[in-house]
């Protein structure tokens, strides 16, 4: 893994310096801050790697912070929260969290988290040697994972790492159903450790970006079990 600069934001300065220790023992930079305002500054100037973003901060909450670096940026953000409310973990992935961290956590499950988001997200920058085709094209739509690129009707649609994985997994796979913990296993990997509702949000995301742009293929849902990239007859 290359040496990734993150930024830690949370409130408390023992959690901070306690995930510094672990995280620049595991080779990476770290810069931190205190608050929301704090951190929105921060992340400006050092334009990090990954962002993990506790939700309760003075100044800015953590959902103002995502809110503001989704204005500009697609940096992975992983959440840290004292909440185990799916609710709370539902918010922080439809305003564009990659994964969320329920307090008090393992700093083991933190690195791995952490090694696992940038793993997936850091292939943008190179090919996925996984994939037999690099490039899927359908009508009105275009997937690069060559460059992590998605285009509807020609045009360049700004989308993150994991719907972007998730829409070409699927695409790669027409008319074929996969449950939500297949699609968790494919296309999260082994180190993820949400729940399925994961899934469920990064579809929704993904639809509001390619419903009704073509009649010869659509993303369905298959109640009761799954979702599907659908070819039309």
């Amino acid at each position: 893994m290359f040496n990734a600069k993150i930024l830690v934001v949370d409130d408390e300065k023992n959690i901070c310096e306690l995930l510094r220790l672990y995280l620049e023992k595991d080779g990476y930079q770290v810069v931190t801050a205190y608050d929301g305002g704090e951190a929105v500054e921060v992340f400006k100037k050092e334009n990090p790697d990954l962002i993990l973003l506790d939700i309760m901060l003075p100044v800015f909450d953590g959902w103002q912070v995502c809110r503001e670096v989704r204005k500009g940026s697609e940096v992975p953000i992983i959440m840290l929260t004292a909440k185990g409310e799916v609710f709370d973990k539902v918010l922080g992935l439809e305003l564009g969290a990659d994964d969320y961290i329920v307090k008090p956590f393992e700093t083991k499950e933190v690195i791995a988290r952490v090694k696992a988001v940038l793993r997936r997200t850091m292939n943008k920058n190179s090919p996925n040697q996984s994939r037999d085709s690099k490039e899927l094209r359908y009508d009105n739509l275009e997937i690069s994972f060559t460059n992590y690129s998605l285009k509807i009707k020609g045009k360049s649609v700004d989308v993150p790492p994991k719907e972007l994985e998730l829409i070409f997994f699927l695409a790669s796979n027409p008319n074929r159903v996969f449950t939500r913990d297949q699609l968790l296993d494919e296309v999260w990997g082994f180190e993820y450790y949400g729940d399925s509702r994961t899934v469920d949000v990064h579809i929704k995301r993904l639809r509001e970006k390619l419903e009704g742009i073509s009649d010869e293929w659509s993303l369905k849902t298959v109640w009761g079990v799954g979702y599907k990239f659908e070819l039309a007859e």
